[in-house]
Order: C-alpha cells, then structure tokens, then sequence
C-alpha cells in the first residue's frame, strides 16, 4: 500500500480493504463473498497482508482515513489474529468487520481453552502434514497435466476429463492446492471420438473418472482467444466434441458438469461432493 496516494479509481466506488497479519487470502475469500450479495454497489478492493507490527498497522489506518475524508467510508475487512494489531486496525475511520475475533472468542468459551494467537496456521505450515500433501498434490497435477503423463495414474484420486479448454487444469491445480487431492487430467480428442471410446490409459480408471462439458458458444468464445477463425474453434467443432464427449460420460456413467456456468470453486466442491472426496 501506498501511503498518502487515493489508490480509489471512481470517487463513486465504495473503498473495500482486506486486511490481515497473515497472507490476507482467508479476508479476501469471506469479504468477497459477502460483497456478492450487493451486486448493485461497486467497490474499489485492495488487499494489505502481513500487518505484523503496530507501525505497519498505524500505516495502514492513516491511509484508510485519508481515503474516507475524500469519499464515502470505506469497508475493512479483518482477520488479524494478534488483538494488538486488530485493536490498531479497529480505529480507522470505516466500518470495520472483523472475520475472526468474535468466532474466536466463542471458541475459546466453548473449548475452555485460550486461542494461540500464533500467526501463518490457515495458510502456512500450521499442519505440516497437510500442507506437505498439498504440495505434493501439486506436483502430481503439473505432472499429470493434459495426459502429458501416465506414471503412478493408479495413485490418482480424480482425472477429470473434457475436451480442451473446458477447465480441467485449473480446476485439477485447485483441487490440489486448496484440498490436497491427487487429481491428473485428459484431453478428450477427434480420435477419441471416432472411436466412441475414452483414451486407453483410462479404461481401468473410469471410477475415478469426471467430465467437464461446457455450451457450444463458450467454448466457442474460449477457443476463438487461442484460436481465431480455425477448425478448432468454429461453432460447429465445439458443439461436435461437446455432444461425443457427453455421448461418452453417458456410456461409462461417468458423472459430469456443465464448466461454463460455474467458477473453478464451484466445480470443485460439486466434484468433490459427487466424488466422496476429502482431504
């Protein structure tokens, strides 16, 4: 963050600020989500993470309040963990929302126990365990990319498959970074579709197998970005490879959703629901 500098680009624009001692993403994730509920209101969001000592945090609150002396009053969104920081952080001129000090006190009352105020536990190496999976849940999606490789497919917990540009990688890379599942992920293509049947390789995995599908105009539009007025991404091929590799999810009964009404979280928490997936 910039001190002194109106980092507001439309004095209209409601200012959102997602703050925290730690990587910011837990702030991020919750004020997002709530700011979807006022889809009338436009807003100017800036995320300000590792807020870890009073100096910074007395930094950031003069920023806040020269911004809310030039328009309407900003939002904070919280979740320092250190009470110091976040009583710091409280004294901005904005209507501050705090994501944690209240669960956490009812925490403590419920566990009769006090909270560690330790920093970097819900996206660092608090567990070092599921964090290790993650990674190595990461690396076997980078890996295991497109059909790029074969070795340890047995060890897949999902391979999603779909014709290209329906979502696979990066809905597989989230799945691996965010719930530490072992997911790898197949292009299905023309010859596949000649065949009416999936790629070799899969055949003794269709359990663990998931489609994506997608509408003949999304995916026309997607492909159009890589390739312009090519076979590949006309209407008529799009709608071609859609209909045959929903042709071939029917025929494995292998379950499957539609990509393009549903954000990569979506389809991650559909498939793992429909998967009986956890990490």
């Amino acid at each position: 963050m910039t001190q002194g500098r109106n980092t507001v680009k439309d004095q209209r624009d409601r200012p959102v600020f997602f703050l925290s001692d730690g990587t910011g993403i837990t702030a991020e994730t919750f004020g997002n989500t709530l700011l979807t509920q006022f889809p009338q209101e436009s807003f100017a969001r800036e995320t300000v993470p590792f807020i870890s000592t009073p100096e910074l945090a007395y930094q950031v609150v003069a920023t806040i309040n020269e911004l809310a002396s030039l328009g309407p009053l900003p939002l904070i969104f919280s979740t320092a963990v250190n009470t110091g920081i976040r009583a710091i952080l409280s004294t901005a001129s904005a209507h501050f929302i705090d994501l944690l000090g209240g669960h956490v006190g009812e925490l403590e009352r419920a566990l009769g126990t006090q909270a560690s105020g330790e920093l970097g536990k819900a996206h660092g190496q608090g567990n070092v365990l599921r964090y290790q999976s993650r990674m190595a849940a990461v690396e076997y999606a980078i890996e295991h990319d497109d059909g790029q490789s074969i070795r340890a497919l047995e060890n897949a917990e999902l391979i999603l498959i779909a014709p290209s540009r329906c979502g696979k990688t990066p809905t597989t890379m989230y799945l691996a970074l965010q719930h530490g599942i072992l997911a790898a992920n197949f292009p299905l293509v023309d010859e596949d579709f000649e065949r009416g049947e999936l790629p070799a390789p899969l055949l003794p995995h269709v359990g663990k197998c998931f489609g994506l599908s997608s509408t003949p105009l999304r995916l026309h539009q997607v492909r159009t970005g890589r390739r312009p007025r090519s076979q590949y991404s006309s209407l008529q091929q799009c709608g071609y490879e859609l209909r045959s590799a929903e042709a071939l999810y029917l025929g494995h009964g292998i379950p499957h959703v539609n990509s393009s009404v549903m954000s990569v979280e979506e389809m991650a928490a559909t498939i793992l629901q429909r998967m009986h997936l956890h990490h």
